[in-house]
C-alpha cells in the first residue's frame, strides 16, 4: 500500500506538520555547511506498520529524487549508475551533484539512506559530506496512531558557490532554495505516493518481512549489488509543453506590461 493509497479516503489519514530546528542551516569557520530539515508525520499504526520495510525505505528516497524533479520541471534529473548518482541540469556534463551508491540501515524503530558526496559543479573540491534521509518511529500522542519523524540532512557540505562568491550569497539563494525544496518534499509525504525504485534493490523485503527479522540492510545491500542498473537510468524528464507555455504566459504578460508602460509615458 502506497502513502497516496492511504490519504485518498473520506478522512483525512495522514497529518505532516514541519519540525525543523529553528537554526536548520549552519556553516562552520572552515566554511563547511550542515542543514536539517523535519517533519513529523502521524497515521494509523496499523498503515505505518504497512510500509514500514526495507523496500519502502528505497522508495522514499527514490521519492525525494523524484519530487527534485518534478518541482524543478524535470531541468534537475537524477542518473543512476552501478557506483554513483548524478543530479544534472538537463544532461551531463552539466553534474550539479554526484554521490556514490546508496547505503541503507534499518531496524525495527529506525530507517536511514545515506548518499556521500563525491563532487559536482556546486562542490568545492575539499567536500567529504553526505546527504542524508533519517527515518524514526517515536511515540505518537492518541491511541492506534504511529508517528515518524523523517530528517534530511546535508551534513559537511562545502558549496563552491561559498568559495567563488561570498557565503552571504550562498546563504541567500542556494541555501534557501534547498530548504524551500526539501520543505515541499516533507509536506507532499502526506499526500503522494511512493514512487517505485528505478533500481529494486530491496524489492524483496516488503512488508511481510519485519524489520526487527532484517535488521540492517547494510548487509544485504552488500550481497545485492548486482541488483544495481546495469546501465545508466535517468529519472526525470522536462515537460516542454508545460515550459513552453510558462514561456507564452511570461512573454505575453511583458508584452501587456510593456504596452501599459508606453500608454503611461504617453500621457
Amino acid at each position: 500500500m502506497t502513502l497516496l493509497r492511504l490519504m485518498r479516503s473520506d478522512r483525512r489519514i495522514a497529518d505532516t506538520r514541519i519540525a525543523s530546528p529553528e537554526e536548520h542551516t549552519v556553516m562552520d569557520s572552515g566554511g563547511g555547511v550542515r542543514s536539517i530539515q523535519a517533519a513529523f508525520v502521524t497515521m494509523p499504526e496499523a498503515q505505518l506498520a504497512t510500509i514500514w520495510s526495507p523496500m519502502h525505505l528505497e522508495r522514499l528516497a527514490r521519492t525525494y529524487w523524484r519530487y527534485l524533479s518534478r518541482v524543478t520541471l524535470g531541468l534537475i534529473r537524477v542518473r543512476y549508475s552501478v557506483t554513483e548518482r548524478s543530479v544534472v541540469l538537463i544532461g551531463r556534463p552539466l553534474v550539479l551533484l554526484r554521490f556514490g551508491a546508496p547505503e541503507y540501515e534499518m531496524t525495527a524503530t529506525r530507517g536511514i539512506v545515506r548518499w556521500r558526496i563525491r563532487d559536482g559543479i556546486l562542490v568545492a573540491r575539499r567536500n567529504r559530506g553526505h546527504l542524508e534521509i533519517d527515518v524514526r518511529r517515536v511515540p505518537a500522542d492518541e491511541p492506534g496512531m504511529g508517528r515518524i519523524h523523517v530528517e534530511v540532512e546535508v551534513a559537511s557540505f562545502y558549496p563552491a558557490i561559498a568559495t567563488w562568491l561570498t557565503r552571504w550569497f550562498y546563504s541567500q539563494t542556494q541555501s534557501r532554495i534547498h530548504v524551500l525544496v526539501t520543505h515541499g518534499f516533507l509536506r507532499s509525504l502526506a499526500n503522494l505516493e511512493l514512487e517505485q525504485s528505478a533500481v529494486g534493490r530491496f524489492a524483496a523485503y516488503g512488508p511481510e518481512l519485519s524489520p526487527a527479522t532484517a535488521g540492517s540492510t547494510n548487509g544485504n545491500a552488500r550481497a545485492l549489488t548486482e541488483s544495481e542498473p546495469a546501465e545508466t537510468i535517468t529519472v526525470g524528464e522536462t515537460p516542454w509543453r508545460v515550459v513552453a507555455g510558462l514561456a507564452v504566459a511570461a512573454l505575453a504578460t511583458g508584452a501587456v506590461l510593456g504596452l501599459a508602460v508606453r500608454r503611461y509615458q504617453r500621457r
